[in-house]
């Protein structure tokens, strides 16, 4: 996709993302609005070898949402890539649906199960490992949230990571400001977060995580043979596209009303 058709479909995403969680009474929308735009650039543009009709296909790049309370935005962009049926994915929140509140293996196209914060790094790690093994070209991709970096064993795959030259591994840190008590710098301090994972042995990159634009180049900077792991500091706007939400701590986990509902599916089609 063009970077046009990029931002018009993480626009479809977004609304989508809006009338599902709408519907099922329940999602982190905060989060999933201001990561969308990276998932949706990932899986139309970045990724390589994905194929809804062989979603184990061996030469795939692999992603891993490891902020997994964000799975509403992974859903949506499952569904517009044809690996989600729509009438499956209208079913979230219902009994006996196949979609849990966090990725689960049982969805077509997820890697793993995640959600319990400060894992997905270190299952990347191992997945990056093992593709240097058998010696393969395809890549591995983990989005973070920022709150989650409180988690030590973050740390420990960071040096694993730089100790088996992971050039074929890509975090992304999702740099919103906000998880669910507060901001992160009066939960737990941050920065500087470039200089940390520089120490760390990492390639650090920064760029503006609500720009389609600056995404693409960011991404598409990036040497996979220069034998270090790769950070993406995404800076990102919680709530992004709903102005209501925005930069507001209480949608990390908030359920829309009929009200709010209208109002925003009336931005987004703005």
């Amino acid at each position: 996709m063009t970077e046009q058709q990029l931002i018009l479909q993480a626009e479809k995403n977004r609304r989508r993302l809006v009338e599902i969680v709408y519907k099922a009474k329940a999602g982190h929308i905060g989060g999933d609005l201001s990561c969308l735009n990276v998932i949706t650039a990932l899986y139309f543009n970045i990724m390589q070898g994905l194929d809804p009709k062989e979603p184990k296909a061996p030469g795939r790049d692999r992603f891993i949402l490891s902020k997994g309370h964000c799975v509403e935005a992974l859903y949506v962009t499952l569904e517009a890539k044809g690996f989600l049926k729509t009438e499956t994915l209208d079913t979230l929140g219902q009994c006996g649906s196949i979609l849990a509140g966090h990725p689960t293996i049982e969805v077509p196209g997820i890697e793993v199960n995640s959600g319990a914060l400060g894992h997905g790094l270190s299952i990347g790690v191992g997945m990056a490992i093992a593709a240097k093994m058998d010696k393969q070209n395809w890549h591995t991709f983990v989005l973070m949230g920022d709150g989650e970096q409180g988690e030590g064993s973050i740390y420990e795959a960071a040096m694993a990571a730089n100790k088996y030259q992971l050039d074929n591994l890509v975090a992304i840190i999702d740099r919103n400001h906000l998880q669910i008590s507060g901001n992160t710098e009066d939960v737990m301090p941050l920065e500087n977060m470039r200089q940390r994972w520089t120490a760390f042995g990492w390639d650090v990159k920064e760029m503006n995580g609500d720009n389609m634009s600056e995404i693409l180049k960011t991404f598409q900077s990036i040497d996979y043979n220069n034998r270090r792991p790769h950070l993406i500091i995404s800076n990102t706007t919680k709530g992004r596209g709903i102005s209501f939400m925005e930069n507001q701590p209480q949608w990390h986990h908030g359920v829309l009303n009929e009200e709010q509902y209208h109002a925003a599916l009336k931005e987004l089609k703005a």
